[in-house]
């Protein structure tokens, strides 16, 4: 190959040199015929590869299945692959068009060795894209941080191709280099302070399974409340409810805390957890007759027939003075709304009732006794779940009067008397 090239460009300088033009012009003819000849050289094998390559890429893309090499194509892979082969013919020629130009042989030869190594970079940063895109086209990849992947391994493809370029331009050995870098380290780790810890954090993001793209979650700290569009080695993307979108630091995935729902949206329900606060003073042991009427709710008329007669036993049998009301054992118009919105929600379709299900009584707070409901909603789709949480809730505040029971408000500062 070399005696080959030194044919094609020899010829020239040996011409010019019978026709006695002199040494010095002789030579500058020939550099100009030979550069002239390389272009056009370059051009054809340019063409010729690019032609053969694109349509073997194209004619494969078509006859197999896989969707790898079909974004190998949209992303122009073969193109640029041709680029690289004239760019190596003329990275082989240079040293002998430019033989009687030590300086400009150097100079050139440096700038051809760059543009290849720059070229190469450029290929494989298309092949490891036509990559991403088709382990995101595929169920088991798509909700992992590829992009984290890609982005560190073209970090250290760039790193390795300064250390080539600083090294070529310099005339240093790549071991020297090397060393200087190791050297100047500290001030690398500052500069990349926040890929390196976006690179820690995604890689454990991943291997802990933290989040994954398409996840719902709530990071107070950042104002994020919404689904993950994107995890990439920096940043990760969330598109929030209202359609804005928030950018949250990856590192931020793993000193900070977060809520992920994916739990919730996998399960068997959606809980509903609030509580309404009772007055404490409107709590009291209910009589005889307040019975009777209470008994006319269907959902506790049964359970108060039950109860009495165990109570009505109890206190029998211990001989209990019922002239105070508040001897022996009694109920009270707090605990039976308690059993009435336990049964109301036992009913209730929009429940699983296989998961927990309860009516309980909080510690007492000085704005009143917190009665909170405890159950899980069928349906967790926002819109649907919200619906049945204030259904649910509608209920219970047009159920408190029948048990005599009130709510505690906050007074409005509002005189309720008109001058």
């Amino acid at each position: 190959m070399h005696k080959l090239v030194e044919k094609i460009f020899g010829w020239s300088y040996h011409l010019f040199k019978k026709w006695d033009f002199g040494e010095t012009l002789s030579s500058y003819l020939s550099l100009a015929i030979n550069i002239i000849v390389l272009a056009v050289l370059s051009y054809i094998i340019y063409l010729i590869f690019r032609f053969v390559l694109v349509r073997t890429m194209i004619i494969v893309a078509r006859r197999t299945k896989t969707k790898f090499d079909d974004l190998l194509v949209s992303n122009k892979t073969a193109k640029y692959i041709a680029h690289l082969i004239p760019l190596l013919f003329i990275y082989k020629c240079v040293p002998i068009i430019l033989e009687n130009f030590v300086y400009w042989e150097s100079v050139f030869g440096k700038l051809v060795a760059i543009y290849i190594v720059l070229l190469s970079i450029w290929i494989i940063k298309t092949i490891l894209q036509a990559l991403r895109d088709h382990l995101k086209s595929n169920p088991s990849y798509s909700d992992k941080p590829i992009d984290s992947y890609i982005q560190v391994i073209m970090i250290v493809l760039w790193i390795f191709a300064f250390i080539f370029i600083v090294s070529k331009v310099f005339d240093i050995s790549t071991v020297t280099m090397m060393g200087t870098f190791g050297a100047i380290s500290a001030i690398v780790l500052l500069i990349f302070r926040d890929i390196i810890l976006g690179f820690v954090a995604s890689v454990q993001v991943s291997l802990n399974d933290m989040v994954r793209i398409g996840d719902w979650i709530t990071f107070d700290k950042f104002g994020a409340d919404g689904d993950v569009i994107e995890i990439n080695l920096a940043t990760v993307k969330v598109r929030n409810f209202d359609n804005t979108t928030t950018t949250i630091p990856t590192y931020s995935m793993i000193s900070d805390s977060f809520r992920n729902w994916r739990g919730m949206l996998n399960s068997d329900g959606r809980r509903i957890k609030r509580h309404i606060l009772i007055k404490a003073n409107s709590i009291r042991f209910l009589g005889e007759n307040e019975l009777q009427e209470l008994k006319k709710i269907q959902l506790v008329s049964s359970y108060i027939e039950l109860r009495q007669t165990e109570i009505d036993k109890y206190n029998k049998t211990h001989q209990v003075d019922k002239s105070v009301l508040i001897n022996g054992r009694n109920m009270t118009n707090f605990g039976l709304f308690r059993k009435y919105i336990t049964q109301y929600l036992s009913q209730y379709p929009g429940l699983n009732k296989e998961m927990i299900l309860l009516c309980r009584q909080l510690q007492p707070t000085p704005q009143g006794i917190p009665l909170e409901i405890y159950t899980f909603s069928n349906d967790k789709r926002f819109e649907n779940y919200e619906y049945i949480m204030a259904d649910i809730f509608d209920h219970v505040f047009a159920s408190i009067p029948f048990f005599d029971l009130e709510i505690y408000e906050m007074p409005s500062g509002k005189s309720d008397f008109v001058d």
